[in-house]
């Protein structure tokens, strides 16, 4: 039995590069792309300006296979949070979050993670596999057609195109986005194609927790906004809590996050084309999360002023989102409040996130708990994974 190509797994230049090689135009990725990510089509038959030979050959070699819904949750907020299998022994989950004139995918990128963070939910789980670019995708393609919209007949037809449901994307779910590095920026660059999604470079966050070698990829490749769980003002502390401060320490960290942000040169990749300007939205958002009596004291606000000196950068404190044997508390509003106001007091913007979907598991560090049951989590050491 011949094992059929997922289209869904290519950005635009590699469907182009795969058309080309099956004897076809390589201009018809632009046609595919709309088809697939815009109109939310999969049905090579309901492509109409495909000539009807390229869809019967497409049927016999090719195929667009998303991942499907298991379950969704949906919180008091109206929070969503999604598990999707991606094969017959793993599962990852995917969080919506609507707001007012925004909806934020939170997107998972590994089956799991090796980083084995002490305050993350995934990271207590072990570490199964990388996402494929299709189950990257498939995550914003899903919310994307999640919701039923009357253009939706219209656009079949090759008429308009739906409104857009999600319009920023997060990859802060399950896994460390930048241990998956090829898969997640091919991705990313469906994210930001015009004939795909189309969203802008600072709609599209990649946040780690600090792969040094791979930010600097980052910033040569597809440079979106980044994102760095700091969570610890030295290393002594943060080597305890983030291990892989103990490869990546805080110095060398800072000093990519000054090259990240770097606007000396411009950029053009894929088709995707963007420029650095200087301009003071070009920054790296610090996160980190509260721990009561561990990391929010003031003497460790008044150190991330000190080791952040010289980076363009926010902070974002997160609340800690508590889930069983966690062994932490979430600090109190009190010492959030106070923790915020020496850094607001240094110059530093910071503002505190908040808390969404923890009444269905959906929250920041949360995400994993439904997963449990579904696989055995295979224990892979950091080196195994990082560069």
């Amino acid at each position: 039995m011949t094992v059929r190509t997922n289209l869904l797994d290519f950005d635009r230049v590699q469907l182009a590069e795969y058309l080309k090689g099956i004897g076809e135009n390589s201009f018809r990725a632009q046609q595919l792309f709309k088809w697939v990510h815009q109109r939310g089509i999969v049905d090579f038959d309901l492509m109409s300006d495909l000539s009807r030979p390229l869809r019967a050959k497409l049927s016999e070699l090719a195929t667009i296979s998303v991942p499907a819904f298991e379950c969704e949750n949906r919180s008091g907020d109206g929070t969503l949070k999604w598990l999707f299998p991606v094969d017959n022994a793993n599962s990852v989950e995917s969080v919506f979050i609507p707001e007012k004139g925004r909806g934020t995918l939170c997107v998972s990128s590994q089956a799991g993670c090796a980083l084995e963070c002490a305050f993350c939910a995934t990271g207590r789980e072990g570490f199964n596999r990388n996402l494929k670019v299709s189950e990257i995708i498939g995550q914003l393609w899903l919310a994307q057609n999640r919701f039923p919209e009357t253009e939706r007949t219209g656009a079949r037809l090759g008429g308009s195109v739906p409104s857009r449901t999600v319009s920023n994307v997060v990859l802060m779910g399950m896994g460390e986005p930048l241990a998956n590095y090829d898969n997640v920026v091919h991705a990313v660059r469906i994210m930001l194609d015009d004939f795909a999604y189309g969203l802008s470079r600072r709609r599209v966050t990649v946040s780690t927790s600090g792969i040094v070698p791979n930010i600097d990829r980052l910033r040569e490749d597809c440079p979106v906004s980044l994102a760095v769980s700091l969570h610890a003002p030295n290393d002594d502390l943060r080597s305890e809590i983030v291990p892989i401060n103990k490869k990546y320490p805080i110095a060398e960290l800072m000093e990519a996050c000054k090259r990240y942000t770097d606007s000396s040169q411009g950029l053009a990749v894929a088709g995707v084309k963007w420029q650095r300007r200087g301009s003071p939205r070009d920054f790296v958002t610090f996160e980190y999360i509260m721990l009561a009596g561990v990391n929010d004291q003031l003497e460790h606000a008044r150190e991330l002023i000190s080791v952040t000196r010289g980076v363009p950068c926010k902070f974002n404190l997160i609340p800690f989102n508590p889930f069983n044997d966690s062994g932490f508390n979430r600090s109190s509003e009190r010492a959030i409040r106070q923790f915020q106001k020496i850094l607001i007091d240094a110059g530093l913007v910071t503002t505190v996130r908040k808390t969404r979907g923890d009444d269905i598991a959906g929250a920041c560090g949360q995400l994993a708990g439904q997963v449990e049951n579904r696989r055995t989590p295979r224990k892979r050491s950091v080196k195994a994974v990082l560069p």
